[in-house]
């Protein structure tokens, strides 16, 4: 097998026929996404407004919970990105059965890990949840261990649908996963206040639907692998490489999630009513986010694939124009955002003292959404492109340097939401700096079915 080859990045500049076509194939890949992406943080929402309604006890419990299993869809999605990259360039070299056949491997991986965390998640649910919700609100811990034991159940189901969304969008088919995903979800959103209210099982209730939600879409997926026909038995030397490939995300992921624990971790010191509020700003932060990543998924189907058949100069303007249009997404997203601040946060809590903290992350939760429109565009763009050392390297640099000491010092200092908040913008900021030079400087350009 040759040697994969870094191209000396051209000035030239494609037609406007091949710009446009580029615009229609990342719209034609994003929008079917951007459904995927929307229904489990939808559901997520959901989840919030019908517990908030509950009290603010059982809020903050998924508020301890919620960031904890968090955890569970990091990996979820380390496994999907890794799985995309690889599967795309396969797919641009025109190996079609070579690109599902990564999505086979990385589900036995998927099941296996899945299968682990339901069981560590029914011991060790308590003590995380007692850590993240410190020792001042003994009651938020037990409603966030059982709903972490419940929801945990779920866990094979989610690693399943992540790695199956992985191997579907490398070979360019986010249809499928439209319906696999967004049929389990609106399901557990029917469920979920069934089972809160008249059913009486109050938090426990919400894990229940969650469970079923993601155990059912984890099964449709596999059906797919199945109805692919391509041999299904394990490999574990593709397995092993396909973990050292996924160690850069892994140690990316750990340097969020390591952020956002300790924002949770901090907020919970400064009361349930902040935790509440910050309960609601993190989770429509991640629904934004997770909007905005619809380019993202478009980025690492269609640059792994150009950069896989060796076409350096679509891969480039692939990466101009997400970058551009994540930007104008955010811009629309920040509007929107900035003219519910009188009205969102009461449909989650009814609560006076949680609305009047979630206004104080507010300013800061809509004038990032620009910025964060670009970053996750961009990330998509190298994680279609294979580079993900450099986003590894990156994302840890902005969290030790910038995030975790801007998060410490808000509760040295108590500085409020507003501290946490500030800091997590800082975080987009600095990811941004970075993977703006990364572009510029070509780099990340390498050719070849592997990278």
């Amino acid at each position: 097998m040759s040697q994969p080859t870094v191209p000396t990045p051209t000035a030239a500049t494609p037609t406007s026929g091949a710009a446009e076509a580029s615009v229609r194939r990342i719209a034609g890949l994003a929008l079917p996404a951007l459904v995927v992406l929307a229904a489990e943080p939808l559901y997520v929402l959901v989840d919030t407004a019908v517990l908030g309604h509950l009290g603010s006890v059982p809020l903050a419990a998924l508020a301890v919970g919620g960031p904890v299993m968090t955890l569970i869809v990091w990996i979820g999605t380390v496994t999907a990105y890794g799985t995309t990259g690889r599967a795309a360039r396969r797919f641009g070299y025109g190996d079609r059965s070579a690109a599902v056949a990564e999505g086979v491997q990385s589900s036995w991986l998927a099941l296996a890990a899945g299968l682990l965390l339901a069981v560590v998640m029914q011991f060790a649910a308590g003590p995380l949840a007692r850590t993240v919700a410190g020792g001042e609100s003994p009651e938020v811990a037990d409603g966030a261990a059982l709903w972490l034991r419940i929801a945990a159940i779920g866990a094979p189901g989610l690693l399943l649908a992540a790695a199956g969304n992985g191997w579907m969008r490398g070979v360019q088919d986010t249809r499928r996963p439209l319906y696999f995903v967004l049929g389990p979800n609106l399901l557990s959103a029917v469920l979920c206040p069934l089972l809160v209210y008249p059913a009486g099982l109050g938090l426990a209730g919400s894990a229940v639907a969650n469970a079923v939600a993601q155990t059912l879409c984890g099964l449709l997926f596999a059906g797919a692998l199945v109805a692919e026909r391509i041999p299904l038995a394990p490999r574990p030397g593709v397995i092993a490489r396909q973990l050292v490939l996924s160690r850069d995300l892994l140690i990316r992921g750990a340097a969020f999630q390591a952020s956002f624990l300790s924002a949770t971790t901090v907020a919970a010191r400064f009361g349930v009513a902040a935790v509440g509020a910050h309960q609601i700003a993190l989770q429509l932060w991640f629904f934004t986010a997770l909007l905005l990543d619809a380019l993202a998924i478009a980025a690492q189907s269609l640059v792994g694939a150009a950069l896989g058949a060796g076409d350096a100069a679509t891969a480039q303007v692939l990466a101009r124009r997400v970058a551009v249009l994540g930007g104008l997404c955010g811009v629309a997203f920040a509007v929107i955002i900035a003219a519910g601040a009188g009205v969102v946060p009461a449909w989650f809590s009814a609560d006076l003292q949680v609305r009047e903290q979630a206004m104080v992350a507010w300013p800061w939760f809509a004038g990032m959404q620009p910025l964060a429109g670009v970053v996750f565009a961009l990330d998509g763009v190298l994680i279609g492109a294979g580079d993900i050392r450099y986003l590894r390297n990156l994302t840890v640099l902005s969290a030790l340097g910038v995030f975790l000491p801007a998060i410490w010092l808000t509760f040295a200092f108590d500085l409020g939401l507003g501290g946490i908040w500030a800091g997590l913008t800082l975080f987009v900021v600095a990811r941004l700096v970075g993977l703006l030079l990364r572009m510029r400087s070509g780099r990340w350009l390498v050719l070849g079915a592997i990278r």
